[in-house]
């Protein structure tokens, strides 16, 4: 009987793999801009907090009326 081989496939945003490869290769722990790119990410997770606290807001308030259409009853004959 063969083994199969498993083949796991990573797949990366290019930007990201891009700046993370740069990390590992040109810049040692204490550079400026390692220390710009984690400031960055910390900005970027709490811009996602923020959109997310405020949807949980609209949620719990409840039901909004905000852009519905309204209804208009029309006879047919």
């Amino acid at each position: 009987m063969a083994k199969d081989k498993t083949v796991e496939e990573v797949y990366l945003c290019p930007v990201g793999r891009f700046f993370g490869e740069l990390e590992k290769k040109a810049l040692g722990k204490k550079s400026k801009f390692r220390e710009h790119i984690n400031h960055s990410r910390i900005e970027f997770l709490k811009a996602i907090r923020s959109l997310l606290d405020e949807r949980i807001e609209e949620l719990e308030k409840g039901p909004s009326r905000r852009g519905e259409k309204k209804v208009t009853k029309i006879k047919v004959e």
